[in-house]
C-alpha cells in the first residue's frame, strides 16, 4: 500500500501580507499588524520578514518594535479582510482536492493521495498560483502524514516547499525541539526536559510504556507522532466542525495582588472575546479560567453561564466570580486566560429571560455598537472605565478561536 500524500500550506506572515496587498506602497517596507495602534502599549499581532529580521516578534509591545526597527509601520488588524482571504486560500486548495482542512485562518492540511502529480509540484503549483492571484505567498510542507507536513511548512519560509519523507524524517524532525511538534504545548514541553527530552528525537526513543505511564493519552499521541504514526484523516472541505472555544490570556507586567487588579485584566481581556464571539455570531454557555500564578503553577476552572452570551461585561463578570470562588490567593497571579466555553449559533434555540431586553439584550445592542465605534476609529476609541487608569496590563494580545484538535 502506497503512502498518503498530505500537504501542509501555511501563508507567510499572513496579517502582514495582506496588509502590503490592500496597501502597495507597504511592499518592501518593514511591516507590524498591531492591536491599540494608537497605544504605545499594544501588542504586534503579526509582523512582514523585514520586520521579523529587525528583531520585531509577535506578542511584543508596540513601543519596544519601534525601538528596534524605527522605520517600521504599525497599521491595524482588519480581522474580516483577513476572513476573505483566508476564504480565497481554499478556493484555490480546493481545485487540488476534496480534503481541505483548516487549521485557523492561514493554515490548512491537504490529502493530495491518488493524484497524477507529485506533491511536491502540487505544492508548486498552489506556491504559484496563491501569488499570482492573491498576491501572498504561502510555505508549503509534504508528507506522509499530518504531523510531518505541518513540521515541513515550519521548516523553511518564506515561499518554499519542503519535503519530508519516511526516508529522510529522522534526520529532519528529529533534530528539532519537542516544541515544534503539534500539540506539546508549554507544560509538556517542560515536563519532558525535566526527563532529558529535548528533541523529538529523543521523545521517539523514550520507551513507549514509560512516556505512557507519566503521560497518559497524551504522551502515547506525541510518542507516535515522532516516530511518524499519525494516522489522522484530513477532513472534507466544509466538514472541519465548529470552533469550541474563542479565549485570550496574558502574563502581566507585574503580578497581580488581590482580585481587584485581576478584575481589570478579565475586563480588558473579555472586551476582545466579546468582539470575537460577534464577528463569528457565536455565543457561550459557559465560562473558563485558567491562572498561572508567581512559581508557575496552573489552575483551571470552568463553570457554566445562566444563559448564552456573547456580551463583554457578562462573561467578565461571570470570571471574576470564579476567581474569587475558587483562587486562594496564597500566590501572587503572573498571567490570567479567560475562555468562551460550550459555543453555540446565535441562532440557537434559547429560553430567554424575561428582562432580556433590559439586561443582556440591551448590552449585546450596546456591545455591537461599541464594535463599530472601534472599527471606524480604532481599537482605543472608547474602553471601559476601568481601563483608563494605572493597571499591570502589558496590552491585550489577539484572541484565539479553536477548532476542534487546535488548542
Amino acid at each position: 500500500m502506497n503512502d498518503r500524500v498530505i500537504l501542509h500550506s501555511d501563508a507567510n506572515a499572513f496579517y502582514a501580507s495582506v496588509e502590503c496587498v490592500l496597501q502597495p506602497e507597504l511592499k518592501g517596507r518593514a511591516v507590524a499588524v498591531c492591536g491599540a495602534v494608537e497605544s504605545r502599549h499594544g501588542i504586534v499581532l503579526a509582523k512582514s520578514e523585514l520586520a521579523k529580521r529587525a528583531g520585531v516578534k509577535t506578542g511584543m509591545t508596540n513601543w519596544l518594535a519601534k525601538k528596534l526597527c524605527p522605520d517600521l509601520v504599525i497599521v491595524p488588524p482588519h480581522h474580516e479582510i483577513y476572513a476573505e482571504f483566508s476564504a480565497r486560500l481554499k478556493e484555490i486548495y480546493a481545485r487540488f482536492t476534496d480534503r481541505v482542512e483548516p487549521y485557523g485562518l492561514d493554515e490548512c492540511w491537504l490529502d493530495v493521495t491518488g493524484c497524477m502529480k507529485s506533491g511536491r509540484e502540487i505544492a508548486d503549483e498552489i506556491r504559484a498560483a496563491v501569488k499570482a492571484e492573491i498576491g501572498i505567498t504561502v510555505s508549503v510542507g509534504v508528507s506522509f502524514n499530518k504531523v510531518f507536513a505541518k513540521l515541513g511548512s515550519d521548516m523553511k519560509k518564506p515561499d518554499a516547499v519542503t519535503e519530508v519523507t519516511r526516508e529522510n524524517y529522522k534526520e529532519l524532525a528529529w533534530r528539532l525541539p519537542c516544541s515544534d511538534l503539534l500539540y506539546c504545548g508549554r507544560a509538556t514541553t517542560e515536563k519532558l526536559k525535566g526527563l532529558g527530552v529535548v528533541t523529538i528525537g529523543e521523545l521517539a526513543a523514550y520507551p513507549y510504556a514509560a512516556i505512557s505511564h507519566l503521560f497518559g493519552k497524551n504522551g502515547e499521541m506525541l510518542w507516535k507522532y515522532a516516530n511518524g504514526l499519525d494516522d489522522s484523516p484530513v477532513a472534507l472541505l466544509g466538514e472541519e466542525g465548529p470552533v469550541k472555544s474563542v479565549g485570550h490570556g496574558i502574563t502581566c507586567v507585574a503580578d497581580l495582588d488581590n482580585a481587584e487588579e485581576a478584575k481589570v485584566v478579565l475586563i480588558a481581556l473579555t472586551q476582545d472575546i466579546g468582539q470575537k464571539l460577534r464577528f463569528l455570531g457565536l455565543q457561550a454557555r459557559g465560562v473558563q479560567v485558567t491562572v498561572r500564578d508567581s512559581a508557575l503553577g496552573f489552575q483551571s476552572w470552568q463553570q457554566l453561564l445562566d444563559e448564552p452570551t456573547q456580551c463583554a461585561s457578562t462573561l467578565s463578570k461571570a470570571a471574576l466570580r470564579l476567581l474569587e470562588k475558587r483562587y486562594r490567593w496564597e500566590k501572587k497571579i503572573r498571567a490570567l486566560t479567560v475562555s468562551a466555553i460550550h459555543l453555540e449559533s446565535v441562532q440557537s434555540p434559547t429560553q430567554l429571560s424575561l428582562f432580556e431586553e433590559g439586561g443582556d439584550g440591551k448590552q449585546r445592542k450596546m456591545e455591537r455598537a461599541l464594535d463599530r465605534i472601534r472599527g471606524k476609529f480604532g481599537a482605543d476609541a472608547i474602553k471601559p472605565a476601568a481601563l483608563l487608569g494605572e493597571n499591570k496590563l502589558p496590552a491585550h494580545s489577539e484572541p484565539h478561536a479553536s477548532p476542534p484538535g487546535k488548542m
